[in-house]
């Protein structure tokens, strides 16, 4: 039962008859992990938390340095040196305070990785390595969690959405194979600030769409956005009857 506080708060997206009230109680059950909190996890943080999802697990080891504040709009010139999860934490806390947030500040090895994931009801990847993305990846698959997948370099960034509960959704491998990605990071190539908030803020509503079973999900696409000349596209994806780690779990 929501109470009069919480209709208040949450009324302009309670109003909307997808949502109504049993989408906004879907979500204030909702335990979610963000694994990365720079330039993709701080809009995904603050609009689910926001949003009244009720509870938020942030994973980072790094600190609050001055070349992030360009993009990381979680943080300010005032967190620098803290570790990341503990800045975004406070500043959840400030935007909406009846959101429990847990801060996990350090890399998680595959034991606490399965551990977290198979605690909660959805992953949203924010992170900038492929070997991280992979290792979530597995994860989310062995565990049957929906994983939200974002990334942004540049001037381009792209946006999908993983469930193995459906048999025919494809997982992060189906689509970039390990050996055959690319290196480049913000730090080594440089990115546009807007470009971040634009693209997390995509991973934030693919969340809250899947948490709450209303639209249709990115599942079995790529949205790919285009910020030099302002256009997307989406392109289907489609399993890969051969990939190493959906085509293993499926099997057993």
């Amino acid at each position: 039962m929501l109470s009069d506080e919480q209709l208040l708060r949450y009324s302009r997206q309670i109003m909307l008859p997808e949502v109504d009230i049993d989408g906004q109680e879907a979500w204030l059950r909702a335990r979610v992990l963000i694994i990365g909190l720079g330039g993709l996890g701080s809009p995904v943080a603050m609009y689910l938390a926001a949003a009244g999802v009720g509870e938020l697990v942030l994973v980072d080891d790094d600190h609050v340095e001055l070349t992030n504040l360009q993009r990381q709009i979680v943080h300010t010139t005032a967190t620098i040196g803290e570790p990341k999860v503990e800045s975004a934490a406070h500043a959840l806390a400030q935007l909406n305070p009846e959101v429990k947030v847990r801060a996990i500040n350090r890399r998680l090895d595959q034991a606490e990785l399965a551990e977290q994931v198979a605690a909660v009801d959805l992953v949203v990847d924010c992170t900038d390595n492929f070997g991280t993305r992979f290792a979530i990846n597995a994860a989310c698959v062995a565990h049957l969690k929906p994983l939200v997948s974002g990334a942004a370099i540049r001037m381009e960034g792209q946006v999908a959405v993983y469930d193995p509960r459906q048999p025919d959704s494809p997982c992060y491998q189906c689509l970039y194979k390990e050996g055959e990605e690319e290196g480049l990071t913000c730090s080594e190539s440089g990115v546009l600030a807007p470009l971040v908030g634009i693209i997390g803020s995509v991973q934030a509503m693919e969340a809250l769409k899947v948490l709450a079973g209303i639209g249709k999900p990115l599942v079995g696409k790529l949205l790919l956005l285009d910020g030099r000349s302002m256009e997307w596209r989406s392109l289907k994806l489609r399993k890969d009857n051969a990939c190493p780690v959906c085509r293993a779990t499926a099997s057993e």
